[in-house]
């Protein structure tokens, strides 16, 4: 479990509790060591979450500062919910889980009536499964990786006329254009900027080279080529 996420399960166990919870509870909990408990309280306290407690009493939260549900209205809530949807429907198997995961974090420290009215919204995205929608999802999640890796990709594409062409290129972005998904990308054969459709690149592999980004050639560089100004990103 990513220390992110015990902190939030942490504060979550504290809220509304009457008596102290016990570390050692909190440890069983979260499948952790004590050690790591007592470490994880005493950075919650050095940033300023109101616990009170020590190791062998246990902990709560300090009487009458109780940390408030996070403060979504109905409509904004929607939106989350939505848009979790869209993900799960269109993006990578990754963002697509851990989409889900971020809105049952939302949904634990939601009000009765918020969580009731985010189930009965009517905007789906269905998710439909099949062996070429897999293996689109795992490749999407392997340009998203290079992405963030800043690792080189080479990969045999198809252009709009069917050409094959074997390019060797530095991942910048993925843009998804509501039905179709773009890859921006330095082209080193073109020695210019290029967008590449997924659905059109028929192998893909890292070569093990890291690029570094420069001025001239980095994200902000890639934007500016595609009219950015003109474009409402998000």
């Amino acid at each position: 479990m990513r220390r992110a996420d015990r902190l939030f399960l942490i504060i979550h166990a504290l809220r509304g509790r009457r008596t102290a919870l016990q570390a050692r509870s909190l440890a069983q909990t979260l499948g952790v060591s004590l050690r790591t408990v007592y470490r994880d309280v005493a950075d919650l306290q050095l940033s300023g979450v109101p616990i009170e407690g020590e190791a062998g009493v246990g902990y709560v939260l300090r009487k009458g500062s109780d940390i408030p549900p996070l403060m979504f209205n109905a409509s904004e809530l929607e939106a989350l919910v939505v848009g979790s949807r869209f993900v799960r429907a269109f993006a990578g198997t990754r963002l697509a889980e851990n989409a889900q995961t971020a809105l049952l974090k939302i949904e634990a420290v939601l009000p009765p009536e918020l969580r009731e009215r985010a189930s009965r919204t009517r905007i789906f995205a269905p998710v439909w499964r099949d062996q070429y929608r897999d293996d689109f999802a795992a490749l999407l999640d392997q340009l998203h990786a290079a992405i963030v890796g800043n690792q080189v990709l080479r990969m045999a594409y198809r252009d709009e006329g069917g050409n094959p062409s074997t390019r060797e290129i530095e991942p910048l972005c993925l843009s998804f254009w509501g039905g179709k998904w773009t890859l921006g990308a330095w082209c080193r054969m073109r020695g210019d900027f290029r967008n590449f459709r997924p659905d059109r690149i028929a192998e893909s592999t890292a070569s093990g080279e890291v690029f570094i980004e420069t001025e001239e050639r980095n994200l902000a560089a890639y934007l500016r080529s595609v009219g950015v100004g003109e474009l409402n990103l998000g």
